[in-house]
């Protein structure tokens, strides 16, 4: 726990939240200031900052947490489907690993992602682009 992270002080129960979950791994609350009605936010409750700094064995649990969240999300707002998003450092505002599971409707006003989308340049630029991301996936498994 880090005193100075609102997220491990909800852990903790030093801070409120509308919790919806809570298990060994993992506290799961509303968003203070949700997208829609219905935001959660999943935490570890260990503190981590990021996706990459997550222990191998915490990330199973988070997916099937996030699915379990999806689920209840999606039926108890009566919502279409259901956006889950994991801020790493850039946009991320607590500096302590968090998926939001936000329930979504067509015609929300949610547009795609929050950023402009793009295309590449050529179809070269993207194979340069897959090349480099599946030798970095090879180094890393090396």
């Amino acid at each position: 726990m880090t005193a100075s992270c609102v997220f491990c002080r909800i852990v903790a129960g030093e801070a409120d939240a509308h919790r919806v979950l809570e298990d060994d791994l993992f506290v799961a609350f509303l968003d203070a200031r949700p997208l829609f009605p219905g935001h959660v936010l999943l935490v570890p409750r260990q503190h981590v900052v990021t996706i990459m700094d997550a222990p191998r064995e915490l990330l199973g649990p988070l997916a099937e947490r996030t699915q379990d969240l999806a689920r209840a999300v999606q039926a108890a707002m009566a919502s279409a489907g259901i956006f889950a998003a994991v801020n790493n450092v850039v946009s991320q505002s607590v500096p302590h690993l968090h998926v939001h599971v936000v329930p979504r409707n067509r015609k929300d006003g949610l547009r795609g992602f929050f950023w402009p989308r793009t295309k590449y340049d050529s179809d070269a630029d993207a194979a340069d682009a897959a090349d480099r991301i599946r030798a970095a996936l090879h180094r890393q498994s090396a």
